[in-house]
């Protein structure tokens, strides 16, 4: 069984900077695992933010949705079995739920995006963004 914990979720005011953690563990390895990052607003259904590929994935390059794209970064640390979101310029909009899921090795990039695809998720973290 795979376990995954988020942390650092708060209040900030708009144009601000956070950082999310999650945190992997079980029967399975960061370095050795797809894990995205996903969000929720109030009466919204859950998006997609951003995704890693495992360690071997020959394009290694994360994949972002647009409209976070050069504002968040996603990294791992594979020694902490840890996946993290930075994310710059807060926007109000950027209010919601954020969950980290786990899935095995994913065979394309678009294969990050459906939340269907991930059989492992956290409890989530919430982020409010004042404006």
């Amino acid at each position: 069984q795979v376990h995954l914990v988020e942390s650092g979720g708060r209040q900030v005011q708009a144009g601000t900077s956070l950082t999310l953690s999650c945190a992997v563990s079980g029967r399975t390895y960061v370095r050795s695992s797809a894990v995205a990052w996903f969000r929720q607003g109030h009466g919204e259904e859950r998006e997609f933010v951003a995704a890693v590929n495992w360690d071997g994935w020959v394009g290694d390059k994360p994949v972002y949705a647009d409209s976070v794209k050069d504002r968040f970064t996603v990294s791992r640390d594979n020694a902490e079995d840890t996946v993290f979101l930075q994310m710059t310029g807060l926007k109000p909009e950027d209010t919601g739920v954020y969950y980290c899921a786990q899935r095995p090795p994913a065979p394309s990039n678009s294969a990050l995006l459906r939340p269907s695809e991930y059989a492992n998720w956290g409890r989530g973290t919430q982020v409010t963004v004042s404006s």
